[in-house]
């Protein structure tokens, strides 16, 4: 006797697998397309990134930043240090700022391997190697040192030192992240990026990380003196160029103790507020250059030891006023425009100080020329970074901030190959020389990549890529005898040919000193 089925079986479905080999009709405006997938394609989409390798190759930067790094790793299962490294240098290239980015680099089956890397490693891979594999002296020791080998040739000629700092607001529980000088987001917490750059060039020389509160120049000093120790003093700057944070006495004594000029902006106290109005009336103004008028004076502040030779500037205000004034009941910021009177005469000041001897005028436009620091820190940390790669711990913080400095002089450098009368920035350069498809093929035991590039320019950076990459085979048969640091000096020359008017830079003919 058949028992009852109580609970029926469903219908069985049947399973049908898709061959995702055959095309795919696709209805579009256009007619009929056929679509197919190829899983088997050796893509990237840095088509133009082998252009920078075979530049990296030539200079010896990457197998020196490779071979003197003291990272070490103990387990056998443990990535080797050219596909560490080469993951973060790829990540940073890619214009990521998060560690979870560079999972997007597995994708790119091209690229690591010309970088004689075997694989992209994975993003904890590359924070547990930051953390565990190396300590903080040891690497911030190891990049200071590739940094300077990368700009220690162009210091033998006339160069400026800048300092500034920039703030980078966090939102975490990183360590050292404390209330400072916020003037983005006031009260919210954040690191303080100590930066030493070369004047004009848009290199960076180096890079400190403090604690949010300290923002004073009595932290940045210490960096620029250990920096300044390890380099020769015939390679020393013309001057130190800095903003009103670094015109105090204590700077300027530390300047002065080391023979080393210094150009400062000074804070309207009482005291230079009362100096500028000593001279409101004087006549011996002279022309300073875009509509400024400067005079020279000397000051001697409270706590001072001595005279110190100032700079007053002014310019005067032409067009309408718009004066703020903020109301107590509701707190909001309300604007009213004030004309200025042509009997009345409306200047703005500024003060300088500094051991120069040179002209009013050039003094002057020394000054103005600072402004160029803070179009670093905006590309910096808006395009390769800085604002980003934040953990709980300084330690990384720190050595990701001075890795990121030195992809970032190594691809300024390259861009100065392509287009040495300017400087550009990342968000143009990526586009113009990364950005493009690349198609790997292998036949008869050679590797050909097929680059579509569909950008406006495409054309004219083909040409530019073509002549630098000639370039490179020329200096590698002409010169065969000199060594990668000597090649790199000549291609720093090629880089700055616009401001070197076709000279070779010299040799340092010294050793960096260790610190």
């Amino acid at each position: 006797m058949s028992h009852p089925i109580i609970h029926p079986e469903g219908e069985e479905k049947e399973s049908k697998k898709i061959d995702i080999s055959r095309p795919i009709p696709v209805d579009t405006y256009n007619g009929r397309v056929h679509l197919s997938w190829d899983s088997s394609g050796t893509l990237t989409p840095n088509g133009q990134l082998p252009f920078f390798i075979e530049y990296l190759k030539t200079g010896g930067l990457f197998d020196r930043w490779i071979n003197s790094s003291p990272m070490k790793f103990k387990s056998n299962n443990a990535p080797e240090k050219r596909d560490v490294l080469g993951t973060i240098l790829l990540s940073v290239l890619s214009g990521h700022n998060r560690y979870s980015h560079a999972a997007s680099l597995r994708y790119d089956l091209v690229n690591p391997p010309l970088l004689g890397m075997k694989k992209v490693v994975s993003e904890d891979a590359v924070r547990r190697s930051l953390l565990n594999n190396i300590s903080e002296d040891a690497g911030c020791y190891w990049l200071e040192k590739n940094l300077i080998e990368t700009y220690l040739p162009l210091l033998t000629q006339n160069w400026i030192l800048d300092v500034d700092t920039t703030i980078k607001t966090l939102f975490g529980k990183q360590e050292s992240a404390t209330v400072g000088y916020n003037p983005h987001k006031p009260g919210r917490p954040s690191h303080t990026y100590h930066s030493y750059m070369i004047g004009n060039l848009r290199l960076m020389l180096d890079v400190d990380i403090h604690a949010g509160n300290e923002t004073a120049a009595t932290h940045t000093t210490p960096g620029v003196w250990r920096l300044l120790q390890r380099i020769p003093r015939t390679c020393w700057p013309a001057f130190i160029r800095g903003d009103c944070g670094f015109g105090t006495n204590q700077v300027m004594s530390e300047c002065e103790a080391l023979k080393l000029p210094f150009l400062f902006k000074l804070k309207r106290t009482r005291m230079v507020k009362k100096l500028i109005k000593h001279h409101l009336n004087h006549d011996d103004w002279h022309y300073a250059g875009q509509g400024w008028e400067g005079l020279e004076s000397e000051i001697c502040l409270t706590g001072w030891v001595k005279n110190r030779r100032v700079i007053i500037l002014r310019r005067a205000i032409k067009d309408e006023l718009a004066v703020g004034s903020k109301k107590k009941s509701t707190m909001q910021l309300s604007f009213e425009f004030a004309d200025v009177e042509e009997a009345l005469k409306v200047y703005e000041y500024a003060v300088l100080i500094t051991s120069l001897n040179d002209d009013i005028d050039i003094i002057a436009n020394h000054y103005r020329d600072r402004a160029d620091c803070e179009n670093n820190f905006d590309e910096l940390k808006n395009q390769w970074g800085w604002g980003g790669f934040t953990t709980q711990d300084l330690k990384r913080c720190r050595l990701m901030a001075k890795t990121i400095a030195l992809i970032y002089n190594w691809w300024t450098l390259f861009m100065r190959l392509i287009t040495p009368s300017k400087h550009t920035e990342a968000i143009t350069s990526r586009p113009l020389l990364l950005t493009s498809a690349g198609r790997l093929t292998k036949h008869a035991k050679q590797k050909h990549i097929s680059i579509c590039n569909t950008h406006g320019k495409a054309k004219e950076i083909y040409e530019k890529l073509v002549a630098t990459s000639a370039f490179f085979k020329t200096l590698y048969q002409a010169a065969e005898q000199l060594t990668s640091k000597e090649r790199w000096r000549i291609i720093l020359s090629r880089c700055f040919v616009k401001y070197l008017k076709g000279r070779i830079l010299k040799p340092p003919n010294c050793t960096l000193m260790p610190v």
